[in-house]
């Protein structure tokens, strides 16, 4: 048998991948080498344009109820003060200042989604199932031969035969190894401890967000966060004991509170490096798999799944014989990776705790409260400033296209989000004309035109230096 694709990886970003080529009709096989889903406390929300894609997808429901949810839970730490300014939500953060307004956006309405990653991934398997998806678990990559037609590769648990192969398999993927992808960037400097434990005199600890003499440390419902800036763990993959944990804790808080019971505790730090490209042959890189960066300003989730709507749509393209649109995958997410990489170290340098960078963060929060500067912040933690380069004058072409309501021709209404769940290309103009298959017409009764391709970027509108023909022509 011959699969279409293999996705090794059942990461939220391997399942998220398998979704958009089921909605493209193309059919996946995930490997998950860990035999159940990972129960390590890892990312407390996604992204806007994360959200946005998973919307697109018919999970925006289920999003809002989990987002709902997690604000209820989280409303003490959001009402945390931090310095002089209140936390706000859901504008996220820079370097642990809470100053990104919602209000001065663009687009107030394009927010990150309070979403735990084990509630997203349990989403994600959901859907997975429902569309027919495959996942096999405690199975791992061994090994890999590509050639003009496909791709063999070698598992524990025997060989496969696929047309494409994605490792979606983290940080330090298998794949991206084996592949001789190499992964380039800047060494780690911060040894960081996310723990959810219990602890013999919580109150001791401050609320929310603080930077001390001695590091960096956060504390929410149900987990504590540190950091400190001397130098890279020793072995970051060693378990970490409760007295390890408690240490550092007390090292950075400056308390002598103690830990009752350890539930979990991971070493995080701030290595940024990314693969040189995404692709090689028939071999391409998702997620974490091709991007590592610190946790800050929480951005890996909203990275990593546009990364798997970016692909979806072109490697169902490529199965269906349209190779060429796997190039522009590394082309147009490199650089938003690369993007990031600099955000999170810029957001290292703001939290070093010294005099120099207490200067410096007086000057970028007084530039957050400009609301130009605010806006510049919120569109790159977010993403919704992302643009691919399509070599169009027009600047909303590259754009992620916004969720609006449509008014028809004929009377009725439809909602962008909810046409573009079919999983193709959408066309919305008030102009009747012939479309090539896979490609819907939103029949407008009037107002500007633009073909929105199916990972919701704007291919074209009727501002365009290019022709709508050259757009189709293109994409579909």
């Amino acid at each position: 048998m011959v699969h279409e694709i293999v996705i090794a990886g059942a990461g939220p970003v391997g399942l998220f991948l398998s979704i958009e080529l089921a909605a493209a009709g193309v059919r996946s096989l995930v490997l998950e080498r860990l035999t159940e889903p990972d129960p390590t406390l890892k990312a407390a929300a996604i992204g806007a344009v994360a959200a946005e894609a998973l919307e697109r997808r018919g999970l925006r429901r289920a999003l809002e109820d989990e987002h709902r949810a997690t604000l209820a839970l989280f409303q003490p730490a959001l009402k945390a003060r931090v310095g002089a300014a209140p936390v706000k939500a859901p504008g996220g953060h820079f370097a642990a200042l809470f100053l990104i307004d919602q209000s001065l956006q663009r687009d107030p309405g394009r927010h990150l989604r309070a979403v735990p990653q084990q509630a997203l991934e349990q989403m994600l398997a959901a859907r997975a199932r429902e569309l027919g998806v495959e996942v096999r678990r405690g199975v791992t990559v061994e090994g890999f031969e590509q050639d003009g037609d496909g791709v063999t590769v070698q598992t524990s648990a025997g060989p496969l035969r696929a047309r494409y192969l994605v490792g979606c398999d983290g940080g330090h993927s298998r794949v991206r190894r084996l592949a001789g992808v190499e992964l380039v960037g800047t060494d780690p400097t911060i040894t960081g401890y996310q723990v959810v434990a219990e602890l013999d005199a919580p109150d001791k600890l401050p609320r929310g967000w603080l930077r001390t003499p001695r590091g960096l440390i956060a504390t929410a419902p149900g987990r504590i966060f540190t950091a400190e800036f001397d130098g890279a763990p020793a072995d970051r993959a060693a378990p970490v004991t409760a007295a390890e944990a408690e240490a550092a804790l007390q090292r950075v808080s400056g308390t002598d509170v103690r830990i009752v019971s350890l539930t979990s505790a991971t070493r995080w730090t701030d290595h940024a490096r990314q693969a040189t490209t995404y692709r090689v042959g028939r071999v391409l890189l998702a997620g974490d798999a091709a991007h590592v960066h610190s946790p800050l300003g929480g951005q890996g989730l909203n990275l990593g799944l546009v990364d798997a709507a970016n692909l979806g749509f072109k490697l169902a393209a490529a199965v269906r014989g349209r190779d060429d649109l796997l190039d522009s995958y590394t082309a147009e997410r490199h650089p938003v990776g690369a993007r990031v990489l600099d955000n999170t170290r810029a957001q290292v340098a703001l939290l070093r705790p010294d005099a120099h960078t207490s200067a410096l963060r007086t000057i970028v929060s007084d530039l957050m409260r400009l609301p130009e500067g605010n806006r510049y912040f919120g569109e790159m933690l977010s993403g919704t400033g992302t643009r691919y380069d399509l070599g169009d004058a027009d600047p909303l072409v590259g754009t992620l296209a916004v969720d609006r309501r449509l008014a028809l021709a004929g009377g009725g209404e439809a909602q962008l989000y909810t046409l573009l769940e079919r999983g193709g290309g959408l066309l919305v103009s008030p102009a009747a004309r012939t479309l090539p298959a896979g490609v819907q017409h939103a029949h407008t009764d009037d107002g500007p035109s633009m073909l929105v391709r199916p990972d919701g970027c704007i291919a074209w509108t009727d501002a365009s230096s290019t022709s709508l023909d050259d757009a189709l022509a293109r994409w579909f």
